[in-house]
């Protein structure tokens, strides 16, 4: 194969840090997508190790074994998921063949601003000059230089949740100037697979709290790509609170709309903006995050508080598939020339 083509009849396709849950997700997506051969699957803390020793599920799937980055091939890969955690990216994404496409989901060029990176991370960023190419995959919103792209920034969960019904309105010059406040609840898969106290099932089970509250850092995420795509103008409020459910996010925007708008103008700029797409719905009741578990689908609805003046959106994401790895493949699958729904139209588990 080629490996200065745009369009692929097939790509072979590395995952690295594939034994966390966005990594097996990925796998999950791609075992049943023709446009992939999983040619290598990297972990380094279970290097050697086979895929189902780790997910027994996989156990009737003929995966490569896991292996630690340094032994992977990459003359013989077209593309990659990257699974890594933050701040472990830089390096190794920077040193990869540049003929490879790569679409990275740690947060690692998020921010066109390096600074903006380092004060919300607390440490110097080792990759500038992949920074400069990195494109901000919010698939529906960027499609075009994503298609374009050789290397993609996978936006956060919650970022994908609040920006999908934002950046519309924005465009349209709806919202009025102020504060934007997210109110946002997430299973706590989004935390990953490392183990800690506080995700414990007797520390999470019945029980709902608020983390990350002023600092967390998907606030200057959402907060940079509203400047970015709008005006300085708009703040951003984010508030995360976790829910003792293992997948989902459902975030509750509260903003305020320009005098000469009304409930109807936002609701018709989002079902126009999104009529075409085929993972984002604007529903007819209040979505739930069952109504998107293992998809890789947004939903949205909107209302108005005539009390407060106030528009309310309610948006619903799986934040492991349209918060992380079934975009990434939607994304991929735009980079390579794919249909950008291959591999990804299925529907919700429900109950």
């Amino acid at each position: 194969m080629s490996k200065n083509k745009t369009h692929f009849n097939s790509a072979n396709i590395a995952i690295l840090g594939a034994s966390g849950y966005t990594g097996i997700e990925a796998i999950r997506l791609l075992v049943n997508n023709s446009n992939y051969n999983i040619v290598d699957l990297s972990a380094d803390s279970n290097a050697g190790m086979s895929v189902s020793e780790v997910y027994p599920h996989f156990s009737r799937i003929n995966l490569p074994d896991l292996k630690k980055i340094e032994d992977i091939n990459f003359s013989k890969v077209d593309a990659v998921i990257s699974c890594l955690p933050h701040g472990k990216s830089q390096k190794i994404l920077s040193s990869l063949p540049t003929n490879i496409k790569i679409c990275d989901l740690s947060a690692d060029f998020r921010f066109d601003n390096i600074q903006s990176y380092e004060k919300v991370y607390n440490k110097s960023h080792e990759a500038k000059g992949l920074q400069k190419e990195a494109v901000y995959g919010l698939t529906e919103i960027n499609r075009d230089k994503i298609k374009k792209a050789r290397f993609v920034a996978n936006p956060g969960c919650y970022p994908t949740s609040a920006l999908l019904p934002i950046l519309p309105l924005i465009e349209s010059n709806i919202i009025k100037y102020g504060t934007i406040v997210v109110d946002s609840k997430s299973g706590v898969s989004g935390a990953g697979r490392t183990l800690k106290n506080n995700l414990l099932y007797g520390e999470v089970s019945e029980g709902f709290s608020a983390y990350g509250l002023v600092n967390h850092r998907h606030s200057p995420e959402i907060q940079s790509q509203i400047t970015n795509f709008g005006s300085s103008e708009y703040k951003v409020l984010f508030t995360p609170h976790l829910l003792p459910i293992k997948r989902g996010i459902l975030s509750t925007i509260y903003l305020s709309i320009n005098d000469n708008f009304n409930l109807e103008n936002v609701v018709n700029c989002l079902r126009d903006k999104y009529s075409e797409e085929k993972f984002i719905d604007y529903s007819d009741t209040i979505p739930s995050t069952h109504e998107v578990r293992g998809t890789n689908f947004c939903k949205m609805q909107a209302f108005f508080d005539e009390n407060t003046n106030k528009v309310i959106i309610i948006s619903v994401i799986d934040n492991l598939i349209k918060g992380a790895s079934g975009q990434a493949i939607q994304n991929l699958n735009l980079m390579l020339g794919f249909d950008e729904s291959d591999g990804l139209i299925n529907f919700s588990m429900f109950p």
